[in-house]
């Protein structure tokens, strides 16, 4: 089974949230566990506080490094050792890859949801193997990121979704955008559903979709198009077409 512990002060929206849907059904089967520790519950003082003002002065308030302990240790002393991620606007920002790797490498991550001005270095210091980030913002706690990181990895574990292909093919999983997506009413709004799409050709199918995922990364994402290897004969041929097709790719 793979084990998600997120630490927070918002344990219930956390857990309501990572309850529902496709995670929800696959925790029901044993197949993942995502729980939310509430991190007030393991604080030493009568209040339940768990921030103080930070040392030299400045607005806001700081996570104080023994609740988090208190709290990470509970974790680790209950279901072993995980693999600890800060979530931080001061972290790496956070890929496909990354995804990849915190399943292949893991099978226990401990996500920690910081608040107000941030938490104690000391903390981090200690506990926190690496620290990740959503990507150049800055949002009021850890909660939206530690969601996005354990739906991106929890998605992915084996029996959760139905087939490999409902994520292999999506975006970003093998270095390109996503091909468009179409669903019933043949026609909507004058729109039609590209006809190559209600051909049943599988092969033709599948050659349309690579196409326009070449098209749209190059388009969307020309970062990502300049690192993709397009060096096949069948890649080549595609490429040729979409010159012809569309006189502005220049790919």
């Amino acid at each position: 089974m793979y084990q998600i512990d997120i630490m927070t002060l918002f344990d219930e929206t956390v857990g309501d949230m990572m309850n529902e849907s496709i995670l929800g059904r696959a925790q029901e089967r044993d197949i993942i566990r995502i729980e939310a520790h509430q991190i007030r519950d393991y604080t030493l003082n009568k209040q339940k506080q768990v921030d103080d003002y930070p040392y030299g002065g400045g607005r806001g308030a700081v996570l104080q490094a023994d609740p988090l302990y208190q709290c990470w240790r509970h974790i680790v002393d209950t279901y072993g050792p995980g693999h600890t991620i800060y979530l931080s606007p001061a972290g790496k920002t956070y890929t496909q890859a990354d995804a990849k790797r915190l399943l292949r490498d893991y099978d226990h991550l401990i996500l920690v949801c910081g608040h107000y001005e941030g938490i104690d270095e000391r903390f981090i210091e200690e506990c926190v193997d690496e620290e990740i980030s959503l990507g150049d913002f800055v949002l009021t706690g850890g909660e939206l990121a530690a969601m996005a990181v354990a739906d991106s990895v929890a998605r992915m574990v084996p029996g959760v979704l139905s087939d490999p292909e409902c994520f292999e093919d999506e975006s970003h999983f093998n270095g390109m955008l996503e091909y468009p997506q179409y669903s019933r009413p043949e026609v909507w709004h004058d729109r039609r559903v590209p006809p190559i799409l209600l051909s049943g050709h599988h092969v033709n199918v599948a050659r349309w979709r690579r196409k326009q995922s070449i098209l749209r990364t190059w388009r969307r994402r020309p970062d990502m198009y300049a690192g993709l290897d397009l060096s096949s004969k069948e890649d080549q041929k595609l490429l040729q077409e979409l010159r012809e097709e569309h006189p502005e790719f220049t790919g």
